[in-house]
């Protein structure tokens, strides 16, 4: 059992400078280095360097001529799964200490950064070693007088975007079956949670990883994201986060050298909760959790609720219940069950459509402001917006925060249009005792994933993607490696 001893002492810690990893050793950055400020309490942990151009087609470099000169492309299966089981083992190692390293920088709450970060990380690594050697090529149904064959190759260079709410979880997702199909990666983290992935890189050196296979390039997306988009030898593109920075990808794409680009845009996710649910209590507490853990930083978070007209205040105030109960507070304390939101811009923004809200005419049942400003951090209060129309902002544009909009609705078919009334559709959560409106509705919804009778927990085992403005590809399950193999033909006549 973790004690707050320990996080206590690791917090403590003083971080030095941070620098690029490129091609196995730290280096500089062309750029003026960035702070790095905890949104815990507003102090300056350390600084990153900040990638310029150069330094980007440096690390593209180091990937290609790792991936042409066969050093991790050309080892067998077996002896990649080794390394990659190596670094999910040291990341075992070391997860307190990378958990509270990333709740530093980012401030999700320890209790589910410890799970979603390190222990997520390790999963995907093990999940995908386990993978590598078991994906067979095919043998094509052909006359007796040819031999078709189809080959399962690595694209060659990865270029990896990731966000700042979970990097070390969705960094795997990313990087996890990008190397067990042996390509070489560039990795760009967000300027506000980098310091995770810069461990994580020396950790894959020490597994075993050959330099120039990973490289970590930290800075301003609008320059180390920018040159990466636009790099002429990067193959396959990955990216997870905002839309406005997604639509900028495939325009890169277009101008460079047609790179492969698949995107994860988040979500404004629907809660749909019908009044034969089997349990309303239950569907209360798993549907506060399901948008106040993380201040409601989270892709697939359910961020619209539905509730059954006919159970609808109760349902309100039971889910009120369960939010209020949640503990907002410094989440490198055990006891926080709800952490920092990830940065002052993103407070704000947050603290912006609540005002759009009440201007739009709908009524705040609970929170709706700042908490703790003599912190010096940035918290905000599990917030609830009721009366939230299908015209209104909030419930259309996603806000990456703590607060639920919720809409009453009074048929099955009306519940479909609603859920479906956004440009998004990555997730999606269906609370009914009926086992023929459960198909239903997984049916009738357009999203990557629906939960049903639950909300969140799926694990590597199934993809996560979404469609309309949520994307396009998928993370985890075996569909992920899709994105970082090419199939090659070999027609030969006997």
């Amino acid at each position: 059992m973790t004690r707050q001893s320990e996080i206590d002492a690791l917090r403590q810690e003083t971080l030095p400078p941070q620098g690029l990893f490129i091609d196995g050793t730290w280096q500089e950055g062309s750029e003026v280095p960035l702070p790095v400020t905890s949104p815990i309490d507003g102090h300056q942990l350390t600084s990153i360097a900040a990638a310029g151009e150069v330094d980007v087609a440096r690390a593209v470099a180091s990937a290609r001529a790792a991936f042409d000169d066969g050093r991790w492309s050309r080892q067998p299966p077996t002896a990649r799964k080794r390394v990659l089981h190596r670094l999910a083992d040291l990341i075992d190692r070391e997860a307190l200490a990378l958990a509270v390293l990333g709740v530093q920088d980012n401030g999700t709450e320890i209790s589910m950064a410890l799970k979603a970060e390190p222990g997520s990380a390790a999963g995907s690594l093990r999940y995908y070693a386990e993978a590598v050697d078991k994906i067979y090529g095919e043998i094509a149904p052909t006359a007796d007088n040819v031999l078709g064959l189809v080959h399962r190759e690595p694209v060659g260079v990865v270029g990896a975007i990731v966000p700042w709410n979970f990097p070390l979880m969705i960094g795997a997702w990313k990087l996890a079956p990008a190397l067990a199909a042996g390509n070489s990666v560039v990795l760009r983290p967000a300027e506000t949670a980098s310091l995770t992935l810069l461990r994580l890189a020396e950790l894959a050196v020490e597994a075993g990883l050959p330099p120039g296979v990973l490289n970590v390039v930290t800075g301003a997306g609008e320059v180390a994201g920018q040159a990466l988009s636009m790099s002429m030898d990067v193959d396959v593109l990955v990216f997870t986060g905002s839309g406005a920075t997604g639509r900028r990808l495939p325009q890169a794409s277009a101008r460079s050298n047609l790179k492969r680009v698949y995107l994860e845009l988040g979500g404004k996710s629907p809660n749909v909760v019908f009044a034969d649910a089997p349990d309303l209590a239950q569907a209360a507490r798993v549907s506060a959790a399901g948008i106040f853990r993380n201040s409601g930083q989270v892709c697939v978070a359910g961020s619209r609720l539905l509730v059954e007209a006919s159970v609808h205040d109760d349902f309100v105030a039971a889910l009120c219940a369960e939010a209020e109960k949640m503990r907002v507070g410094d989440p490198l304390q055990l006891s926080s069950q709800i952490g920092a939101v990830n940065s002052e811009a993103q407070l704000w923004q947050n603290l912006g459509f609540v005002g759009q809200a009440l201007e739009d005419g709908s009524e705040i049942r609970l929170g709706g402001g700042r908490v703790l400003p003599t912190t010096g951090g940035s918290y905000m209060a599990p917030t609830v917006v009721t009366g939230v129309r299908p015209e209104h902002g909030l419930f259309r544009n996603e806000v990456f925060g703590p607060v639920l909009a919720v809409t009453p609705f009074e048929t099955e078919a009306e519940a479909v249009r609603l859920a479906n009334a956004t440009e998004y559709g990555l997730a999606a959560g269906v609370w009914t005792g009926g086992l023929g409106r459960a198909h239903r509705m997984v049916r009738e919804i357009r999203a990557g994933v629906v939960h049903v009778n639950t909300y969140g927990g799926a694990d590597a085992t199934v993809p996560l993607g979404g469609v309309k403005r949520s994307g396009n590809g998928h993370d985890k399950s075996l569909h992920a490696l899709d994105k970082y193999t090419d199939l090659k033909t070999a027609w030969i006549q006997l």
